[in-house]
């Protein structure tokens, strides 16, 4: 997902997207101790998606606090 797809979701599917990634970061690390995860860079790229996420959420909250 692009960072301009990301800043077009509202703020609550964000949070639905956090919170969804959070679960397949989960579900990837367990299939990564049971050897059964095949693609490892999956990891890496739900952290990066949910620190995207994250970012947008704290540009809205902050761009709420200076108006």
């Amino acid at each position: 997902m692009k960072i301009s797809e990301v800043r077009a979701l509202s703020d609550e599917e964000i949070v639905k997207q956090i919170e969804s990634s959070h679960k397949e970061l989960l579900d990837l690390r367990f299939q990564l101790v049971t050897k059964q995860l095949a693609n490892h860079r999956r990891i890496n790229a739900t952290r990066r998606k949910i620190a995207q996420l994250n970012t947008i959420q704290r540009e809205r909250e902050l761009d709420l606090i200076k108006k």
